[in-house]
């Protein structure tokens, strides 16, 4: 399995979780896992995702992610599992 995290980021507003799950469906973009709150109209996101199956090679994805969350006004990213671990490693 290869995995990455997708991190959303913005003002709340509706379709945002529709969108980017969409996005990643359509792309065979498997949801591990997800998390997501609202702290006084900050919208975060964190999905735990399985690219392994992908129709996408990472970068393309990344910039479908971008795209999308400029459409929804909010920033969406996307990394290689491996590559988020050592940036936030201690």
């Amino acid at each position: 399995m290869m995995r990455a995290v997708v991190t959303v980021m913005g003002i709340d507003k509706p379709g945002i979780i529709a969108g980017t799950s969409t996005l990643l469906a359509d792309n065979n973009v498997n949801i591990l896992d997800i998390t997501q709150t609202i702290v006084q109209n900050i919208f975060t996101m964190v999905m735990l995702v399985d690219i392994e199956n992908s129709k996408l090679e990472l970068s393309a994805l990344a910039e479908e992610l971008n795209a999308l969350g400029k459409r929804l006004a909010v920033e969406i990213r996307i990394q290689h599992e491996d590559i988020f671990n050592s940036m936030h490693r201690i």
